[in-house]
C-alpha cells in the first residue's frame, strides 16, 4: 500500500472522518483493474484511487456510500449479463456492466467509522456515571476537571486535571457534557466554545433551565457568538424524568445516540449524500447512472437519457427508436 495511500487513511482516522477502503480482491480480463487496486471513498462522494474506469467506478462510489450508512461491508461483482449468477451467490451484491467490455470485477468495500468520543467535564457523580456508561457502549472517554485524578476516574481513556482544551481535539464524532454542577461550568462552556472553528455536534450543560440561561447571559454579555451559544444544549438529555446522577448520565447518552445516529443515518439525505442518491438507468447497456453526477446526457421526446460512457450515448443517438427503455 502506497505510503501516500496510509497517509490519507490516518488524516481521516485523526480527524473523525468516516470513510470506505475498496479493494479489487478478484479480476477477469479484459478489465482496468487489478487484485490489489484500492481506492478511499470519504461521505462527499470522493474517491481517491483507483478500483476501474468509468463504469465500475460510480458503482463502487454509490455501494461505499450505502456502506458507510448502514455500516456494513459488501462484496461487488461487476459482471457482464452473461455471467450473472455463475459464482456463488451468498454475501455477494451483483451489479452488470455492459461497458466493462466482457470483463468481471470483484470488490470489496469495508466502512470505517471513527470511534465515538465522549469528554466529560466535572468530578462528581454524573461525571463518575457518564465514564461507566460510555465505556460500556464503545466510547472513547475523557474526563476534564479541576479536581479529578486517575484513579477516581479509573475507566476513562485520558484524564485531564486542568481545563486545556488544546489537549482534546474536536472532531465530528466529539460529544461533550459540562456536568460541573456550578463549580466551573462558565469557564468549561467558554472553553468548548471558543475551542475550534468547528463546534462538536453536541454541546450540553447539566444545569436547571434557570441557571444555564443565566450562564448564556454571561457568556453572552463576555462576547460569544450567539450562533456558537445557540449549540449550547440545555437541561443536558432528553426528557426521561431522570434523578439519580445514573439516570442523568443515561439520559444524556441516549440523547447523544440520537445525535449520532441521525448524523450517519441523514432523513432526508445531507446534501452529499443526495447528490449521489438519484439513480438512472444507461437504456444501451443497464448500467445504473447517478444523476447528479452524470456526465454523458442527452435528450430525446422532452426526456433527458443518462448515460454511463461516450459510447452509449453515441449509439443511442443514432438508434434512438431501438432502446425501449425511453418511450415516445
Amino acid at each position: 500500500m502506497p505510503d501516500n495511500f496510509l497517509k490519507r487513511i490516518y488524516a481521516l482516522d485523526q480527524a473523525g472522518q468516516p470513510f470506505a477502503l475498496a479493494m479489487v480482491v478478484r479480476a477477469e480480463k479484459p478489465a482496468s483493474a487489478r487484485p490489489g487496486a484500492k481506492a478511499i471513498i470519504t461521505a462527499d462522494g470522493t474517491l481517491t484511487g483507483w478500483v476501474g474506469g468509468s463504469c465500475a467506478q460510480p458503482t463502487v462510489i454509490r455501494e461505499a456510500l450505502k456502506a458507510l450508512q448502514d455500516g456494513q461491508p459488501r462484496l461487488l461483482r461487476l459482471c457482464p449479463p452473461e455471467k450473472l449468477g455463475a459464482a456463488p451467490q451468498q454475501g455477494v451484491t451483483e451489479v452488470t456492466l455492459t461497458c466493462i467490455s466482457g470483463g468481471t470485477l470483484e470488490v470489496y468495500i469495508e466502512p470505517y467509522l471513527p470511534q465515538p468520543h465522549l469528554v466529560a467535564i466535572g468530578h462528581l457523580s454524573v461525571v463518575e456515571a457518564l465514564v461507566t456508561l460510555g465505556k460500556g457502549l464503545g466510547y472513547r472517554v475523557t474526563v476534564m476537571s479541576l479536581d479529578s485524578t486517575p484513579d477516581r476516574f479509573s475507566q476513562a481513556d485520558h484524564v485531564l486535571n486542568r481545563l486545556d482544551f488544546t489537549q482534546v481535539q474536536m472532531t465530528p464524532q466529539t460529544y461533550v457534557v459540562v456536568a460541573s454542577h456550578g463549580n466551573y461550568d462558565e469557564e468549561a462552556l467558554a472553553g468548548v466554545l471558543n475551542a475550534g472553528p468547528e463546534l462538536p455536534p453536541y454541546i450540553a450543560l447539566v444545569a436547571s433551565k434557570k441557571r444555564a440561561e443565566a450562564l448564556i447571559q454571561v457568556l453572552r454579555q463576555a462576547g460569544l457568538p450567539e450562533e456558537r451559544l445557540a449549540q449550547v444544549k440545555y437541561p443536558a438529555g432528553l426528557d426521561l424524568g431522570a434523578v439519580t446522577p445514573e439516570e442523568i448520565a443515561l439520559s444524556i447518552l441516549a440523547e447523544i445516540v440520537q445525535v449520532r445516529r441521525r448524523a450517519l443515518h441523514p432523513s432526508p439525505p445531507t446534501p452529499s449524500l443526495q447528490a449521489w442518491g438519484e439513480e438512472a438507468l444507461d437504456p444501451v447497456c443497464g448500467m445504473t447512472v447517478e444523476v447528479a453526477t452524470a456526465r454523458y446526457i442527452t435528450e430525446y421526446n422532452g426526456q433527458k437519457v443518462y448515460f454511463c460512457s461516450a459510447g452509449c450515448k453515441r449509439a443511442f443517438e443514432e438508434e434512438p427508436e431501438r432502446y425501449h427503455q425511453v418511450e415516445a
